[in-house]
């Protein structure tokens, strides 16, 4: 076959016109036939031997407790996990042979560092079964090559995500070294270094072999109990609705027989929206061809380490004596007729999208220009609107789970999350944090929106090798969900930030209005590029690692509001009401606070999962029974309780919530107004001042204390004011029905206008919530945090004696004493931190920041992050006031002072009203 290098300039030389995502996403044909053995570049694949039977390889149980369908490798890790974990009445179910779908042909890398805890931990774990449990258990190979990885860098913010990755590895025990270009050509003599800044080496990063994983997880699956069945497609699953009206799986029906089980697992990988669909289930994810080529072979390259060239958007695997050369490009072509008939099969290789990869993969490797194409793989994948996996239990039908939708990295994920999905099943929650992957993180009314879902998974694809910044936004698929109030924000220059589908005030730019504009696919399928896009010129702003151009606005907006008075909008919150006859005994259960004060209480509380993570948290009150006066106020002739929750997971709430009462049998309902009313917050100082302006109350500490909320009057609209804060000043929200939220804000705006008030965002909110020692639920407080480890033991009624979800839990941790607790630090050196920054208690990693930002008004970089005693001992306060901590940021250790109460305000003084 042609040489790589002549193959770039043949595409280059022909002129041929971009086609639309549409009308690429049938440019290509797969081919039918069963695919060439050259082209599999893995010594084996799992496909049929000539003259196997057509029929199931094992026949089907009447019954089983869990099917698993798909026998790729989340299937197969799947199966495993819940075999290992004692439940042997599971069944496998792959319409043909293992890895028929898409695992057969993936590149089967593994890479131990991401920029997130949990996923290193994932990656962790499917080392250790693919390195070494398996081989323990079966005694054979999996096929697991450990030669390196190499992380190339051509510039400094792409160094510096490096160090990131080198600090937060540490933490880890995984060994990572940066190099010079010239450390990098000694350990790599056939790469190019011309251009680098300098790369990341992990000596222990490696390839899986996926025929071999699958085959040896089978196995051992087997060994304990499984059923493995292959050539037995999933024709239907039965839903059956129960006496309660919820929705539940029954059976899974294939043309051998039907099984009768309580649970699915969708782990059918691209075919997998349609086997949703056979349960009334939305699965959103799309399909794209996703490709790589094999090299003819190349002297010298053998034992070098994987590459991956980020900024030139390629990855080189070894394989062998050759290298498999593939990437993201910012143009894939979809594929929108997923068709069934697709085992061990392929596409044509379009070259006209794939030649990008072939420049950068010689410019880091020149002696590719002369290297032959030994075959050509270009299979199906599936990718997500966020870049990460579908799993959990779907909010449609209970007892259907997803494992499904890992963006072609559904290899080295696989052992985590199987292990992570076998527990969910089991338990009835994963044993990490697995929010970021759960389902319930997309709000439902987007699940099923063909352009969100497209315009998402295309921008996910095409920015999955960009830097990794911690203030990015999508473009694609905005403006889905809007308050009343973006019109008039966008009209004052708010920059705003995508939560859940909703548009909420980020900063406010001083300049000119920055409206988000419809996306453009990165000028991708001839659509034409947006011009003059202010929005995007200001997000560019925020692609570093440093403070960024407009810190000192953020500033600004939080020192207003420490000093004077601030306006925030909240609008995007979950706001709902549970009311019925069980209520109060669901509120019990529900809320570690005990929410059952007198009406016109409002509480702050946690949710627990049955081992006592934290699942929520959120402000509860209580409200006077009575008539309807909807939004406001539901019907209501008992216990009714009003729940405002961050915006960003309602969903979750709202599921996490359901499950419970439909688990406990409460008789009460739950009820969604979010998007009836707007919020907005006033708070500073002077909120007291502007309010007694436009509210028909009196706001003073004897009529109006904290933590109590009444309906009142504001420019003629009935709202509900609570004093409340999360920024730790004097300040009420007001929740505002839909049609009165822009009459409200403009009193308010006019009111305030004396006493300076000004737009204020969520990035002030981020720095002045850090500054207090608030807590942001799944940033520093998760579901693999307990309220004690999280210092919010005041939130849990302990010395009641109401049971809880989580109480025994809570109370055994008490007992035993922490092993980890969160503890706030600061530097005194001007940097900024982000989170996942190491931190060291004498020289020993001890943990990592969870969350870190600037705080104005103590003028410090403040971060929090959990501990542990290296021994293994309690982490008890003179721990913590005995070591000597640092804190680590790309590479560089700073020392750190070790804070036991918040350094703003620890007497919770400004709150009450009380400035000195």
């Amino acid at each position: 076959m042609a040489f790589l290098g002549s193959v770039a300039r043949r595409v280059a030389a022909a002129v041929r016109p971009p086609l639309s995502p549409l009308c690429r996403a049938t440019a290509r044909s797969y081919s039918s036939e069963p695919t060439k053995e050259k082209s599999v570049p893995y010594e084996k694949t799992l496909k049929q031997e000539e003259g196997s039977s057509s029929g199931p390889s094992k026949p089907l149980p009447r019954a089983a407790d869990v099917v698993v369908i798909g026998g790729g490798s989340l299937g197969c890790q799947t199966v495993y996990h819940l075999a290992k974990m004692g439940l042997t009445n599971v069944v496998l179910l792959e319409r043909d042979r293992l890895t028929a779908g898409t695992t057969w042909h993936t590149a089967g890398l593994l890479w131990q560092l991401r920029p997130s805890d949990v996923e290193v931990e994932l990656l962790a774990h499917t080392r250790n079964v693919i390195s070494k449990d398996l081989e323990e258990e079966t005694g054979l190979h999996t096929g697991w090559i450990q030669n390196g990885g190499l992380f190339i860098a051509s510039n400094k913010q792409r160094l510096d995500e490096y160090k990131r990755l080198m600090s937060l590895g540490k933490v880890y025990g995984i060994e990572s070294h940066v190099l010079s270009p010239a450390e990098t050509k000694d350990l790599y003599p056939l790469m190019n270094v011309d251009d680098l800044y300098g790369t990341l080496y992990v000596p222990k990063d490696g390839t899986m072999d996926p025929a071999g994983t699958c085959t040896t997880l089978s196995r051992a699956a087997s060994a304990r109990g499984a059923r493995v069945i292959e050539n037995c497609p999933v024709t239907n699953i039965h839903v059956r609705t129960d006496d309660f009206g919820i929705r539940r799986v029954k059976a899974v029906e294939t043309p051998y027989g039907t099984i009768e089980t309580p649970c699915v697992v969708n782990c059918a990988g691209v075919w997998a929206t349609k086997l949703g669909e056979m349960a009334g289930v939305k699965v959103p994810l799309i399909a794209m061809h996703h490709a790589y080529v094999v090299t003819e072979r190349i002297e010298g390259i053998q034992n070098m380490p994987n590459v991956r060239d980020h900024d030139a958007s390629v990855y080189l695997r070894l394989q062998g004596d050759a290298l498999s050369v593939g990437g993201y490009e910012h143009n894939p072509i979809f594929w929108d007729e997923v068709s069934d008939k697709f085992a061990f099969s392929l596409f044509d290789l379009d070259w006209d999208v794939f030649v990008q990869h072939i420049e950068g993969a010689i410019n880091r490797v020149p002696v590719l220009e002369q290297t032959g194409i030994k075959s050509t793989v270009c299979g199906p994948e599936s990718f997500t609107a966020d870049h990460k996996p579908l799993m959990g239990e779907a909010p449609e039908v209970r007892g259907f789970f997803l494992g499904c939708g890992f963006n072609s990295a559904g290899m080295m994920l696989g052992g985590g999350c199987g292990r992570e999905l076998a527990h969910w099943i089991i338990h009835g929650r994963p044993e990490k944090d697995m929010y970021g992957y759960d389902i319930r993180r997309f709000h439902h009314s987007l699940t099923d929106n063909q352009r969100w879902i497209r315009e998402r998974s295309h921008e996910s694809y095409a920015k999955n090798y960009s830097v990794v910044f911690p203030f990015d936004e999508p473009l694609a698929s905005r403006n889905m969900r809007k308050d009343p109030f973006h019109q008039v924000l966008t009209e004052q220059g708010c920059v705003f930030q995508e939560r859940h589908g909703w548009e909420r005030p980020g900063w406010f730019n001083k300049d000119r209005p920055a409206p988000v504009k419809d996306y453009d696919y990165y000028g991708a399928y001839d659509i034409k590029k947006n011009v003059n896009y202010k929005y995007n010129e200001l997000l560019g702003g925020e692609y570093t690692f440093d403070f960024p151009p407009h810190h000192d606005v953020i500033k600004s907006e939080c020192l207003s509001c420490r000093h004077g008075v601030a306006v925030f909008d909240m609008s995007y919150f979950g706001k709902f009401y549970l009311t019925g006859p069980d209520a109060k005994k669901a509120a019990d259960w529900l809320f570690t606070a005990d929410v059952n004060k007198k009406p016109g209480s409002t509480v702050y509380t946690c949710m627990l999962n049955k081992r006592g993570g934290a699942e929520a948290d959120l402000t509860v009150s209580r409200l006077e029974p009575g008539a309807a006066n909807l939004p406001l106020a539901p019907q209501s002739d008992g216990d009714t309780y009003y729940l405002a929750i961050g915006g960003g997971v309602a969903e979750h709430n709202w599921n996490h919530i359901r499950a419970v009462i439909q688990d406990e049998g409460f008789r009460c309902q739950l009820t969604d107004h979010s998007e009836d009313m707007g919020m907005i917050s006033i708070q500073g100082p002077k909120s007291r001042e502007v309010l007694q302006e436009v509210l028909d109350a009196d706001l003073s500490n004897e009529a109006f204390p904290f933590s109590t909320h009444q309906v009142v009057n504001a420019a003629g609209h009935q709202v509900r004011a609570m004093r409340l804060s999360f920024v730790g000043e004097l300040g009420w929200e007001l929740h505002i029905p839909k049609d009165a939220c822009l009459p409200v804000y403009r009193a308010v705006m006019a009111a305030g206008a004396k006493h300076g008030i000004i737009n204020s965002g969520y990035r002030a909110i981020d720095s002045l919530s850090i500054e207090k020692g608030y807590r942001h639920w799944h940033a520093d407080l998760r579901p693999d945090d307990t309220p004690l480890e999280a210092g919010l033991a005041f939130t849990c009624k302990m010395k009641s004696s109401i049971p809880f979800q989580g109480r025994d839990s809570l109370e055994k941790q008490k007992e035993e004493g922490l092993r980890r607790r969160i503890v706030c630090f600061t530097i005194e050196e001007k940097v900024p931190m982000f989170g996942l920054e190491a931190i060291c208690r004498n020289g020993v990693p001890v943990g990592h920041l969870r969350r870190s930002d600037y705080g104005f008004f103590i003028d410090k970089t403040i971060g929090y992050g959990y501990i542990r005693n290296p021994d293994g001992g309690v982490v008890s306060a003179d721990f913590i006031k005995s070591g000597e901590f640092t804190l680590e940021r790309m590479g560089v250790t700073y020392k750190a002072k070790a804070h036991l109460k918040s350094p703003f305000d620890p007497e919770n003084k400004r709150v009450k009203g009380i400035y000195a």
